[in-house]
Parts: C-alpha cells; structure tokens; sequence
C-alpha cells in the first residue's frame, strides 16, 4: 500500500512540474494536477489507434489571454472562460461528426485543444485545415455576438500523435507542444503534411510494385527479378528516394520496409512466379529485434513460396547499426534458406568491409563503376577487382545500371554472372513483368 501510495506522489509531483512549464500562472489553481490527461483523452486515442485511424491535436491558441483579466475585469474575464468553450463546442458540432472528436479541453495552452479521431477515407490535411479555419471563423463571429468588449486573437496549429511511442501520455503531450508551436509560429508544417501522408500509406497499404528482370550476361536469359517500391501515382511521395525518406525521417521505415515484403509475397502468389525474387532492405530494418519474427509469421501464412526463392538485397546507403544484432539476423536468416546480396558495391558506405562481415551470396556493383566503363580502363580494372573480391568470397556477381551495348560488352569480356538495366528492359508492372517470365 506505501508503495502505490509512493508511486501515486510520483506522478502527482510529475505532472505538478509538466503543469509550471506549460501553463500560465493564472491558470494553475483552475486546474489541479490530477487532470492534466484525463482517462477519457488517453482511452479515446487508444480507441482511435486501435480501429486504424490517426488522432490530430488541433490548438485554438489565444495570444492575448493573460491581457485579457486586465481588460474585462475579474468578473468579465469569468465569464469569457465559461462562454469560450460553449461556443466552441457548439461550432465543432456543427462541422464535426461526433464520432470523429475525442475531447475538446481548455488546458496546457492558452485556448482550447480539440482532439480528433482521423480516418483517412474521410480526411485529407487540406481538408482538416478547411474545418479548422472554418471552426475559428465562426467561434470568433459568436463570440463577438456573446462578448462584443472581449477581443481575443487567435491563432491555431495541429500536429498528429505518433502511434509508435512507447507512451500514449507522452505521445499527447509531445504533439500537444508541436501543434502549439505551430500555432504560436503562424506556419504550416510541412512536417505535418509529410507525416500524414505516409501515416496513410502505411494504414492503407497504398504502394505499388514494379520489377526489373536481371539477366544471365552469357544467355541474355532472365534469371531473376528486382522488386522495386512506388509510392501512391502522381503523389510527392511517389518517387522511391522520397517515400523512403520520409518514413525514415518519420519512425515509420520498418513499417513500410515490412508492407512492402508482405505485397511481394502477395504478388507472387497472383502470378505463379518461381524465378527468383530480389527484395531490397535497409540495415536498419535488417537488424530490427523484430525483423525474424516478423517474417516467420509472414512465411507461415505463403507456405508455398520457399525462402530460397528470395534475395534479401542489402541497401548500402545507412551504416550498419547495432551490427552484432544485424549479423545475428543475417545468420537467421541463412538458417531459413534466404540468400543474402549486398546492393551498390563500389559506392556509398564500407563496401568492402560489409562484404567480408557478411559474406553475401551475391555482390551487386553499383551503376556509378558501370556508367561509361567502356571508355574508362581505370573504371574496367575496378570492375575486376571486385570480380576477384567476390570469387574469394565465393559470391555471384549483378552488375546494375547498364544502358548500352557497350557496356554490356565489358561486362560479356569479364565474364560477369548477370546484370541488369534500360538496355536490357525498364522496370514494368509487377503482374505482366512476371507472368512474361
């Protein structure tokens, strides 16, 4: 009993120090430690999270509040409190849907936070500044009508709560900050926009799959296939370099890296495919404690795609992080029948030193030897030392981006395994690159 007595003065005191920083000293006798989040806010996000929707935290910020006591009196000021909320109230009622707000409480700010259940069928970011915008106009329209003495100024941010954070509490509190931020700056967060958007992709799955046959260079046969990941057409995000980048800069890589694994196998399946699969991965994700479990429940679901149809390519553009537990995987993974290629050999990071670590079956050399090879013998000699390298490591050997007959030709004379490239074919839909196979 001491102890959860201790424990309840711990946060009692925790949330004392939260409510000093972030409120206004005219406020804190209004509102008691206790309720800074209630239960209700902290279920309805769980709720909101649980049936797949974001929650926003919109902030109706009041710049002139602390003038205002002084403006209307102690009385007058009394009753601009009570009013503001009512109004408010009544207007997002109005423009919305009940089911859609968690809350609506007039605490941590100097104003009203609003927070939202978004479901991404319903709500775009253009559109929830629309209803934003139009909730303020007509608070400020009412309240004129209710207090014509009292001149607030408003101002309004929002920001969404990150699912992924190891507390619901401090998830509220750290978008609560950010949407206040906003609001206090007058900007639009572009950040915001940008987590939205990949929020939504992740929740509806919302990418596409195109593959690019690698060739035997000896039979100009198709040996294999490259899976390569788009995002939603005609989007800003559509464009690989940017869809990863942003789930990167959002939390939100793993995620996408895992969808992307679940759509190949799905389409595998559709076309019947059994030549075999490249699948590209970041480090990162590589090592994520979760990776194997991850993958052995998504091979427990398609029993019939065997893992040694699949090439994990390993991406070259992020250092290897928490390398014991990446290696560990690898291992794993070696165990399950995957085989391992590491992509853009020749560039970017320890090329070299992630090859002796991992030992891949297959080496693919970056487009960056290749471009214009057969004009450059220094270009040629790089070319067959990393063919010696691999040998050694007892690896096979894609070349990438080649995109003429010249090229192609060097790569013929060194006896290079495959390749791929325009010259041979651009990337095409998933479901008529694999059934032309």
């Amino acid at each position: 009993m001491k102890r959860m007595v201790h424990r309840c003065n711990e946060k009692t005191a925790a949330f004392g120090k939260w409510m000093k920083i972030f409120l206004p000293l005219h406020k804190m006798r209004d509102y008691p430690p206790q309720f800074i989040i209630r239960d209700p806010i902290t279920s309805g996000v769980k709720r909101a999270f649980k049936s797949g929707n974001e929650v926003a935290i919109v902030v109706f910020n009041i710049n002139n509040l602390r003038d205002l006591p002084n403006q209307l009196g102690q009385l007058g000021y009394m009753k601009f409190i009570s009013c503001l909320k009512k109004i408010f109230w009544e207007v997002i009622k109005q423009e919305i849907e009940e089911e859609d707000i968690i809350a609506l409480h007039d605490y941590s700010s100097d104003g009203l936070t609003l927070f939202l259940s978004i479901d991404h069928n319903r709500y775009s970011v253009t559109e929830i500044d629309k209803r934003m915008k139009k909730i303020l106009r007509e608070s400020e329209k009412n309240m004129f009508a209710e207090m014509p003495v009292a001149k607030p100024t408003f101002d309004t941010g929002y920001m969404f709560i990150e699912k992924k954070h190891y507390s619901i509490q401090e998830a509220i509190l750290k978008a609560q900050q950010q949407a206040l931020a906003m609001a206090e700056k007058r900007v639009r967060s572009e950040f915001n926009d940008m987590l939205y958007s990949i929020n939504k992709i992740i929740a509806q799955k919302d990418i596409r799959m195109l593959a690019q046959p690698i060739i035997n260079v000896a039979t100009g046969e198709v040996k294999a296939w490259e899976m390569l990941t788009r995002g939603p057409k005609g989007t800003g995000l559509e464009s690989p370099l940017q869809l990863f980048s942003v789930a990167k800069q959002t939390g939100l890589l793993y995620d996408l890296e895992m969808i992307v694994f679940e759509k190949i196998l799905e389409q595998i399946n559709a076309t019947r495919c059994t030549q075999d699969i490249f699948i590209n991965f970041t480090p990162i994700t590589l090592g994520n404690e979760r990776f194997i479990r991850d993958i052995k429940k998504m091979l427990a679901k398609n029993k019939n795609i065997p893992p040694r149809q699949l090439t994990l390519e390993i991406t070259e553009r992020d250092s290897i992080d928490g390398m014991e537990n990446f290696l560990y995987n690898i291992k794993v993974l070696r165990t399950l029948g995957f085989r391992i290629a590491v992509d853009d050999t020749g560039a970017g990071y320890a090329s070299l030193h992630s090859i002796s670590e991992i030992m891949p079956d297959i080496i693919k050399i970056d487009r960056s030897v290749i471009q214009d090879i057969d004009k450059n013998s220094v270009k040629e000699s790089m070319l067959q030392g990393l063919l010696l390298i691999a040998r050694e490591a007892g690896s096979l050997v894609v070349a990438e981006g080649i995109e003429n007959k010249d090229e192609a030709s060097v790569l013929s004379r060194n006896k290079v395994d495959l390749a791929q490239g325009y010259y041979y074919s651009r990337p095409t839909a998933l479901t008529q690159g694999l059934k032309s196979s």
